[in-house]
């Protein structure tokens, strides 16, 4: 890329006094070379500022060639694009190598270096230490988080400022970004700030955590560290303590944010959420050895640890994956867990699930299933219908009729059926078994796929009272009628 300049800026060094023509020739070369390096990262474009300033062998085309490139960089409307200011100067004023047109540039220069070297786009946000509203100290920076943080520096009397704060807050919220902001008063008026921040930078939102700061006695040297030589001031520093918007209005705020925090469509339930919960669910004894609290204890955690430090998405996709995963799973355990799933986690922050796709594949998928578990609750009484089944006991096995409140034992087990089903199977085998060695047992074993056939308005009934969306269904009443356990697998 530097050889862009070579030939144009030796021809020139070799020149005694250049003329008019030929400097402004050279400083049209060095802005198309400034806009050529400009998308390459700031790394980059230091290096090769540097080797076109160091191919200059004049001292006057030098100085001019280092004079128009820190010029270019220091009015740049990119973002970051100062950092390249601050080097050359460092790099080849400070040190003597090129000369600036002036004792009032050079000093002009200095002060500019020196209240943006700490806070350039890609540096560590500098230590900041101050007082909140309380009088308590607050550390900013450094600090442990996940979140990115806004950093806000303004005055009461900036116009500018009014106009800021007012966007901000207005986008802070509306768009619920899960961000921390912290917002510095640099003036000296505690009563005018207080009243400030009621009326102005009270930010309403349910992700974003505010603190509101000052400095009076400038004991944190914020000015020099952050640049804030006029207000407001506005940055965008990532989890890490890392610089990654600086000089920023609030329109470039938003579209910043909204990069890093865009919507995009989620899959749930794939193959490698279903094998990630095997494995979570395998660490409780394996999935006959899992509990409903075993269950709940994976869901809280999956909020505490996204959700409740602002991360939503990850939130979304691993709630989102163990709803479709507790859907697909048989057993007491799953199933119970996925009713305080759903009524925690997904129906209960409704505030989270705001997409259009979200309301279809994890909302909609919820209150389906959030109807089928509120069928036959533990605690209610069982449907009162009669109907054709066959009868388990101690005595043996019979078909009879009889009311599903109305068993006749203790402990009742209530199964539903399909012909043709290996695990149906197995569970009326174990069934048998603990009727046979349990006088107080009772099992009533009913036929769905016959009773469709024979009874199909019966057969709707039962579809009304039990969730029998998935073959066997099982549940223990008591002696009375009363639903004890649901969902029940042997």
């Amino acid at each position: 890329m530097a050889l862009l300049l070579a030939v144009p800026v030796s021809s020139a060094a070799g020149l005694c006094r250049p003329d008019s023509l030929q400097l402004a020739a050279l400083d049209a070369r060095l802005d198309g070379y400034i806009r050529a390096i400009s998308r390459e990262s700031l790394q980059v474009q230091k290096q090769e500022c540097d080797f076109i300033i160091e191919s200059t062998t004049d001292s006057l085309v030098r100085n001019r060639v280092a004079n128009r490139i820190y010029s270019s960089y220091l009015e740049s409307p990119v973002m970051g694009a100062e950092a390249v200011a601050v080097h050359v100067f460092d790099k080849w004023f400070l040190t003597g190598k090129a000369s600036m047109p002036g004792e009032l540039a050079f000093l002009n220069a200095r002060i500019h270096a020196d209240f943006n070297r700490q806070s350039l786009l890609g540096c560590k946000a500098p230590e900041l230490t101050m007082r909140d509203v309380s009088g308590e100290y607050v550390c900013v920076f450094p600090r442990v988080t996940d979140r990115f943080t806004v950093l806000y520096f303004y005055d009461t009397d900036c116009a500018k400022c009014s106009i800021q704060t007012i966007l901000l807050r207005n986008l802070l919220d509306s768009e619920d970004y899960p961000v921390d902001f912290y917002a510095v008063y640099t003036g000296g008026d505690r009563e005018e700030w207080s009243r400030y921040v009621s009326d102005h930078l009270s930010v309403d939102s349910g992700l974003v955590r505010s603190c509101h700061l000052w400095d009076p006695e400038v004991d944190s040297d914020f000015q020099r560290k952050y640049g804030v030589i006029l207000t407001p001031r506005l940055f965008l520093i990532a989890p890490d303590g890392t610089i990654t918007g600086r000089g920023l209005d609030v329109p470039a705020l938003r579209q910043l944010l909204d990069g890093l925090f865009a919507e995009r469509e989620l899959v749930y339930g794939g193959d490698e959420s279903e094998a990630l919960f095997d494995m979570v669910f395998a660490g409780t004894d394996g999935a006959s050895g899992v509990t409903k609290e075993d269950v709940k204890a994976v869901a809280d955690h999956i909020a505490a640890s996204t959700l409740h430090k602002g991360d939503t998405v990850l939130f979304r996709q691993m709630t989102g994956d163990l709803l479709y995963y507790l859907t697909a799973r048989r057993g007491e355990a799953f199933k119970e867990g996925l009713d305080y799933l759903i009524d925690n986690h997904i129906l209960g922050a409704d505030n989270v699930w705001k997409s259009q796709d979200d309301s279809i594949k994890v909302v909609g998928m919820a209150q389906v299933m959030d109807d089928l578990l509120s069928k036959s609750v533990p605690g209610s009484r069982a449907a009162d219908v009669r109907m054709t089944g066959a009868l388990l006991s101690s005595r043996g096995e019979r078909v009879t009729v009889r009311s599903l409140r109305r068993l006749g034992g203790r402990r009742n087990f209530i199964m539903f059926f399909a012909e043709g089903c290996g695990i149906c199977a197995a569970e009326k085998e174990v069934l048998r078994r603990l009727v046979a060695e349990d006088r107080r047992s009772r099992a009533f074993l009913v036929n769905m796929d016959a009773l469709l056939e024979s009874d199909p308005e019966l057969a709707s009934r039962l579809f009304d009272a039990f969730d029998l969306t998935s073959l066997p269904f099982i549940l223990e009443t008591d002696a009375k009628g009363f639903i004890v356990r649901r969902y029940i697998s042997f």
